[in-house]
């Protein structure tokens, strides 16, 4: 079964004047793990779509949702999904792709059949984003030994973490969108500090790996105006392009990050000073 939600893009002297519960309904994701479910939040943000599959009983197919008026979900779209559980299997036109934990598959425009299953006894997770594309690349598996890898942050700021880029393009090509995987080392907190905002691509957050009873703090919104969202394991949250995008955790956890929009620099970001946040 297929559920979906569609969310519209947001002018920032709008949200100053958002509450809570307004925060929450209009950028955080519930629920995006449903037993024999696939979950789809289609943003106006740069049209990312942010989804959740969770095959438990039977395998489920990626159907193209009414918003999206296509024939097949991949017609004019690119697919990266990352496996946050157990063992799976995803069957792109007849190909069978083995994804184990932190996993990722790369799908290029104009896959038609595209079919998720568990492949053992433990319940896989799969986690995907995905943004429109004009042009079709290859599918591919990373593995966290085909990311590049990077080491950020010290022990004394909280915020020491690897950064595995597991879809961009210094990795395999794309046309617009990127994935990585952040894993924040024990008594590390916090991530993407100092913050920025890149007004040529939005991006989304999914936080997981996170203990039962702990919570993150995501700061969003200007540098100057910022709001925050509580969160929990395996929730998901939309960052405009005008927002920051950071976080700090009651205890380590790991994140993944997806990005669309014009620019494919991973080094392109409008950094803001720590103590000029406000």
């Amino acid at each position: 079964m297929t559920q979906s939600e569609f969310r519209y893009a947001h002018h920032p002297e709008d949200v100053k004047k958002y509450t809570t519960e307004d925060l929450r309904r209009e950028f955080l994701i519930n629920d995006l793990f449903q037993e024999d479910h696939v979950k789809l939040v289609y943003s106006m943000y740069d049209r990312l779509i942010v989804g959740g599959i969770m095959p438990f009983s039977k395998a489920l197919k990626l159907e193209p949702i009414d918003d999206l008026k296509a024939e097949h979900f991949l017609n004019r779209r690119e697919l990266g999904i990352i496996n946050v559980g157990g063992a799976g299997r995803v069957i792109v036109d007849g190909d069978v792709y083995h994804l184990e934990n932190k996993e990722a598959l790369y799908i290029g425009k104009g896959a038609k059949d595209i079919v998720f299953e568990k492949a053992g006894d433990e319940q896989p997770y799969f986690y995907i984003n995905s943004a429109p594309a004009h042009h079709t690349y290859p599918t591919r598996k990373i593995t966290k030994s085909d990311a590049e890898i990077v080491e950020l942050g010290e022990e004394k700021y909280a915020n020491k973490r690897t950064i595995n880029k597991l879809i961009v393009n210094s990795v395999l090509e794309t046309c617009q969108l990127q994935m990585g995987m952040t894993e924040l080392h024990p008594g590390s907190v916090w991530n993407t500090m100092p913050a920025h905002t890149h007004t040529r691509r939005m991006e989304a957050y999914f936080y997981f790996d996170l203990e039962e009873g702990q919570t993150v703090s995501h700061f969003m919104g200007q540098p100057h105006e910022t709001r925050h969202l509580f969160m929990t394991n395996r929730q998901a949250v939309l960052s405009p392009e005008w927002s920051i995008h950071s976080g700090v955790g009651t205890s380590n956890y790991t994140f993944i990050w997806g990005m669309a929009g014009e620019n494919m620099d991973y080094g392109d970001m409008d950094g803001i000073k720590t103590n000029e946040l406000k």
